[in-house]
């Protein structure tokens, strides 16, 4: 049945209120493991390299969890509307746990890499399953509620993160990083286990089918593409050989399961997902809305510390501001969409956040540090606006049973923009500074000479400094086309009003108490 956007979700939601109170914790400590280990590992990389070696490939760390996480998703999206969430987030926190303490044993850093890639594989259940259960949990009206929650959490690990890596890195061993995981792991685990019952579904008519060819097509192809986009301009030129084969490998795989999907009788990405309209248009939004996170959270702090010349503390604060408005601005969103539309408040929040990318270039050189970190705040008010009405709208189109593979596909094309967004602003940002500096280096390479101020005269440091605020500029206003390209999408792809459906009384996870 279906229901309008202002009165869906109005009645009391399936399961008990009183009893969703452990399940929500399991869920925001579960989201905390995924969301902290984006961001503690990278203040002890010098602790890691130094005891392990391998300088060289260290970036793998951070590029293997994300190449884990990333192509996973849609898999473990089909996997949570085939058998349950339950089983699919118990066994995603076990495997994400057994990483985080084999990554604790590494004894060089080719294992560590290794064991971050089976944290991914975990990581990829906890992303899409939280917020898959999180909608099952409440009806319409208090989704927000619990968005809210997991906006939080991960505004408190993105502030957080650093502060706790570098400190456990200094004062005790970089191991410890990895070993936290598994008391907060355990907890989530035990309230999983204990609290969360999904009502029973019946005997299935046909034992169900998993579509392993397809995942193994899909993890293979966005292995490659994600490893071509994550690496190239930086391990190797992008016209060299190594990038051309990735692509062109990553492409004939696209094509193969592409039509390994067609033939299999449940798709691990099914083809509802891109012929409906309002699906395929929150799709191509949120994957605009990963290639604008680029610019902030990658080219942000450097552009602190180069131009600014702030440390690496306050460099951090000028970009955690965002993360400060955005889930204040999610929690209200609710007030604007139940009045507007989900379509027409997503409208506004992304417009708001063009319109506050493309100032970015009109700041002045070298300028204050409240001046980026006031732009912040206000963007993360307005992307607070813009995703989760998406979210939220998109998850009550479908029905239990199709939710997790939505919510995936969502989670995956946010993920995959931020990917090429990360490729496609890195190649804009190097193009400027060899336009200006000649062949003085990639932004990197000009990051470090500046951080060594005292071996640069005031002449070619401000030179360095106005070459790297220049590309950041550039950077920022390709972020604000991104923002463009999404408003696009809302104008003439999305329907103007979602397709709701009235909340279910007997398809809701319930919890134990």
């Amino acid at each position: 049945m279906r229901a309008t956007e202002k009165g869906a979700g109005a009645g009391a939601p399936a399961g008990a209120a009183r009893g969703r109170g452990p399940v929500v914790a399991a869920l925001m400590l579960g989201m905390g493991l995924a969301a902290l280990d984006g961001t503690i590992v990278s203040t002890a990389v010098p602790q890691i390299v130094g005891d392990l070696g391998g300088f060289s490939v260290f970036s793998w760390l951070f590029s293997g969890y994300l190449l884990a996480v990333t192509v996973t998703l849609p898999v473990y999206g089909k996997l949570s509307d085939t058998f349950g969430r339950k089983p699919v987030l118990v066994a995603g926190i076990a495997l994400f746990l057994v990483g985080s303490l084999l990554c604790a044993a590494a004894w060089n850093m080719a294992s560590l890499i290794a064991f971050r890639v089976v944290q991914g594989l975990g990581g990829g259940a906890l992303q899409g399953t939280v917020q898959t259960i999180a909608a099952d949990l409440y009806p319409l009206k208090e989704r927000p509620k619990i968005q809210a929650r997991l906006s939080t959490v991960w505004a408190v690990s993105a502030v957080a993160g650093p502060a706790v890596g570098g400190l456990l890195a200094a004062y005790a061993d970089w191991r410890w990083i990895f070993l936290i995981n598994l008391p907060v792991g355990a907890v989530a685990l035990w309230l999983v286990v204990r609290h969360l019952r999904e009502p029973s579904r019946g005997r299935p008519a046909a034992r169900p089918r998993v579509d392993w060819p397809g995942a193994l097509a899909i993890f293979a192809a966005g292995t490659l593409l994600l490893t071509a986009l994550v690496q190239g301009g930086i391990a190797w030129p992008w016209l060299s050989a190594p990038s051309l084969a990735l692509l062109g490998g990553s492409a004939a795989l696209i094509a193969v399961t592409v039509v390994v999907e067609r033939r299999a009788a449940e798709p691990i990405i099914p083809g509802w997902v891109w012929r409906r309209r309002t699906i395929a248009a929150v799709n191509l939004a949120l994957g605009a809305l990963g290639l604008l996170m680029v610019a902030p959270t990658v080219f942000l702090p450097t552009y602190a510390q180069s131009v600014l010349s702030l440390g690496p503390i306050a460099a951090g604060f000028v970009l955690s501001v965002m993360t400060l408005s955005w889930p204040v601005s999610a929690a209200l969103a609710d007030r604007v969409y139940t009045r507007i539309g989900f379509r027409r408040t997503a409208i506004i929040g992304i417009s708001l956040a063009g319109l506050i990318m493309a100032s970015f270039p009109l700041l002045p050189y070298p300028g204050e540090p409240w001046q980026p970190a006031l732009l912040m705040l206000l963007l993360g008010a307005a992307l607070g606006l813009f995703q989760l009405p998406l979210i939220v709208g998109v998850q009550s189109t479908v029905g239990w049973s199709e939710r997790g593979t939505t919510t995936a596909s969502v989670l995956f094309c946010r993920q995959v923009g931020q990917s090429v967004g990360a490729a496609l602003f890195g190649a804009v940002a190097n193009a400027t500074l060899a336009s200006r500096l000649g062949d003085a280096g990639d932004l990197d390479a000009v990051s470090h000479a500046l951080s060594d101020p005292g071996a640069l005269t005031a002449e070619s440091a401000d030179g360095l400094r106005r070459a790297v605020a220049a590309a950041v500029d550039y950077v920022y206003l390709g972020a604000a086309a991104a923002a463009g390209l999404s408003l696009l999408v809302l104008l003439f792809v999305a329907p103007k009003r979602f397709p709701v459906l009235a909340d279910p009384v007997s398809r809701e996870p319930t919890s134990r108490h």
